[in-house]
């Protein structure tokens, strides 16, 4: 029987600045599989479901910039805080970050706005959850959008063939060692932190408010810590998805100037996918929602119908 993490959370205040002035949204907190995650909600009610999922070191946030063309486009669209991340739950133990946590969390968040299934997009360690949730619970994604990380078979093949893809993963084994990543990332008011957001991106990318924004959630308490556990467990767990082939429909967006995964684990990506496309941003680095949200969101649209056969009625 699979235990379920109990949240000891207390309870947040969300701060009245979350959702920033001219971004669409409402933020709220949905219980999903023993744990409390704040969410940003935002377009009809009744439109089709739309789930994103940010990556690290982000949070909600790095999906703001996307959020008004996708509300136009018609989506109802959820982007959680996934756990231990910013204004959500922060469970203790390495243990409560593991994948299928991680997906069973989405899973709830499908179950909680009353829906069969939803449209997943994620991005960074968001698309690693995705994958997990089309290999795993394909009943519950109409369709799935992987932006700059591969599907799970495809990487964890790459980490043991190719050196020259270790060395740009060398972060991952640092973040083992306890409490020193933390301590080194909150260093100099996050110097470390922000420094490496602003190197690995297009110049311009992230601005002085992008960066309060996430000092601010990083500093959190106990929130660095959780988001490191993803890392440290993925190591310990190991763990091996029941199948190779994605039978969602998938697209892979990818920013081909990304420093730390490389370009050719996205068309070997494509190839594990029945029905799988490909969209590399040729300009675009790691940090493509940031730098090319518009280009993301159209994308996504196309992909990933609003308005499905008999919706138009």
């Amino acid at each position: 029987m699979t235990e379920v993490p109990i949240d000891v959370t207390p309870s947040v205040e969300i701060p009245a600045d979350e959702i920033p002035e001219g971004v669409p949204g409402e933020s709220r907190i949905v219980e999903t599989n023993g744990v409390r995650l704040h969410v940003v909600e935002a377009g009809p009610e009744d439109g089709k479901l739309l789930v994103l999922l940010h990556g690290f070191p982000e949070f909600w946030y790095g999906w703001h910039e996307t959020l008004t063309p996708l509300v136009n486009a018609g989506y109802r669209v959820v982007v959680p805080d996934q756990r231990g991340y910013n204004l959500s739950a922060k469970p203790p133990r390495v243990r409560d970050y593991r994948m299928d946590e991680l997906a069973r969390d989405v899973v709830g968040l499908i179950d909680a706005y009353d829906r069969e299934t939803a449209a997943v997009a994620g991005h960074d360690w968001g698309a690693a959850v995705g994958w997990w949730l089309a290999l795993h619970h394909a009943d519950r994604l109409s369709e799935l959008v992987a932006v700059n990380v591969p599907h799970p078979t495809v990487f964890e093949r790459t980490l043991r063939t190719s050196w020259d893809q270790r060395l740009k993963s060398w972060y991952v084994l640092a973040f083992q060692l306890p409490a020193l990543p933390e301590a080194v990332a909150r260093a100099g008011n996050w110097r470390i932190a922000t420094r490496a957001l602003r190197d690995s991106s297009l110049p311009g990318t992230f601005d002085e408010e992008d960066f309060r924004r996430y000092r601010r959630a990083w500093g959190r308490d106990g929130a660095f810590e959780s988001m490191v556990n993803w890392y440290r467990a993925i190591v310990r767990d190991r763990p091996t998805p029941s199948r190779t082939r994605v039978e969602v429909p998938t697209l892979v967006i990818w920013g081909a100037r990304d420093r730390f995964l490389r370009k050719p684990m996205a068309t070997e990506s494509v190839g594990h996918c029945a029905d799988g496309r490909l969209l590399t941003l040729s300009e675009a680095t790691h940090w493509v929602i940031h730098e090319e949200p518009h280009r993301v969101a159209d994308a996504i649209a196309d992909h990933a119908d609003p308005f499905p056969p008999g919706a138009r009625e």
